[in-house]
């Protein structure tokens, strides 16, 4: 199933049909960023009519043969230097486009930290802190990148307002809860209706330290976003063209089909990922003692982006973390099976997609001394299921429609 779900959202099979007509007179001038989009420039460059020149950025590991659009590989989710370069290169592409051009923005998940121009104020160093300390805080998708939005000079909407007058094509994979358009790579071709107060109010509610001068900036609406009713937007265009509600559609065909009855609970579930698993949890065990909401055997799946505030000195990794917590909550129950992990191939900072459980895994880890709650308590859970023998490895999968989440109920 989890191989289904990232298999629907490669860009072979979802970009050529959300492929624009192009120009008649101008130019065709392809920019992008995210962990898909060294694939997507691949895939549209396979299917364009035309010429074409251009740059993406994606993140180390990434990348793809392309014999007309440059591809920078950079740092994720920790901007580096790379990403500077790349927004600078990008953003000068986009200045060059004129009335009679098209340019043809490709946008996956990972593009908030790929394309990094901080703001007056900021540098690379306190961008890298102040990303690290929103990742690490709790902070909801939504939340970091509204911060991440009123801190930079591409995002929000800034990249849009440099292509102009051009028109503006953005082809997208989203890998954010609900689809919001702002929120994906943090949206630096589509208008921003977050406020600098409202950045600030987040920057303050999860402790994330900022110099006096950038809060100032931010009190005095110095670093204010383009809004979506201002008129340069008016030659933009957005289409998504993979989400993870449609991975798991693919992947609740594969469970049918395979003789198990499926039910999507969301595909944009957030919060605490040990919360999330306790609730997971509660649902299956329902199923198991009274056929409902659905009956064994049975597969409940799940996508959305959860969260790990990272106190300790572990990892973190929300798709491990949850499964951790949920090993612990079902407390060896048997017939129950879980599956956790990030569609991207990396699950919080590490190269590992996630994990998987089974009913014999709890028993299997007291058996070789790993006490399974203070692995949870050290937000440790990589480490855990990495001694475990139970990770999954997946590579670069080369798209992202974020976390997925499977239980098999038997």
């Amino acid at each position: 199933m989890f191989r289904l779900a990232v298999e629907h959202a490669q860009p072979e099979h979802t970009l050529p049909k959300h492929l624009p007509t192009p120009p008649t007179k101008g130019r065709t001038i392809v920019i992008g960023a995210g962990k898909a989009s060294a694939v997507m420039a691949q895939t549209l460059e396979q299917h364009w009519a035309g010429p074409l020149t251009g740059l993406v950025v994606t993140r180390y590991g990434y990348g793809a043969d392309c014999q007309h659009i440059e591809i920078i590989e950079a740092a994720h989710p920790i901007p580096d230097q790379n990403s500077l370069l790349a927004a600078q290169r990008i953003t000068e592409l986009a200045k060059q486009a004129t009335a009679d051009d098209l340019v043809i923005v490709l946008l996956s998940g990972g593009g908030s930290s790929l394309l990094c121009a901080p703001a007056e104020g900021l540098d690379l160093n306190s961008k890298q802190r102040i990303h690290e300390a929103l990742l690490h805080s709790g902070a909801s998708i939504s939340e970091i990148n509204c911060v991440r939005r009123h801190l930079s000079r591409i995002k929000g909407g800034h990249l849009a307002l440099a292509c102009a007058p051009a028109q503006v094509y953005n082809l997208i994979i989203s890998d954010v809860p609900g689809d919001q358009l702002t929120d994906i790579a943090s949206g630096p071709t589509v208008g921003d209706p977050t406020t600098c107060a409202d950045a600030l109010q987040i920057i303050d509610r999860y402790d994330v330290s900022i110099s006096a001068q950038v809060r100032k900036a931010l009190q005095n609406n110095q670093l204010e976003t383009p809004k979506p009713d201002n008129k340069q937007f008016a030659r933009v265009h957005s289409r998504l063209i993979a989400t993870a509600h449609q991975s798991l559609l693919a992947a609740a065909q594969g469970a049918q089909q395979a003789g198990y009855h499926s039910l999507i609970l969301g595909d944009a579930i957030e919060g605490e990922s040990r919360e999330v698993a306790k609730v997971m949890a509660g649902i299956a065990q329902s199923i198991q003692r009274y056929q409902q909401p659905i009956a064994p055997p049975c597969v409940l799946l799940s996508g959305g982006e959860t969260t790990v505030t990272v106190r300790h000195d572990g990892q973190g990794g929300p798709n491990v973390e949850f499964l951790l917590a949920l090993l612990i909550a079902l407390d060896g129950r048997a017939g129950i099976y879980g599956l956790a992990a990030d569609t991207d191939g990396v699950d919080g900072s590490l190269d590992i997609a996630g994990a998987w459980i089974d009913d014999q895994s709890l028993q299997k880890a007291w058996s070789m001394g790993l006490p399974p709650q203070q692995f949870l308590d050290r937000n440790d859970a990589h480490r855990f299921f990495a001694q475990l023998g139970q990770q999954i490895q997946t590579g670069p999968t080369h798209t992202n429609v974020n976390d997925f989440r499977a239980l098999i109920i038997t």
